[in-house]
């Protein structure tokens, strides 16, 4: 049986925790910004974990 290989674009995408969490970026910063307050910038520059729903699609090709 050949080698499974992970999706380069989820582990681009995506970070892993220690514990096993999923993190992802938040949506809504590449364009329409300047209708943005910039508290609503600033905290959707941070990592936020992916939704439960989720999570076992992404673990998939992530090969996790």
């Amino acid at each position: 049986m050949p080698k499974l290989k992970t999706k380069k674009s989820f582990t681009k995408r995506f970070k892993i925790t220690k514990n096993g969490k999923i993190l992802r970026r938040a949506t809504g910063l590449n364009h329409f910004r300047a209708k943005k307050s910039g508290s609503k910038i600033r905290k959707s520059r941070k990592w936020v974990t992916v939704s439960d729903s989720e999570i076992r699609g992404i673990r998939k090709f992530l090969k996790i």
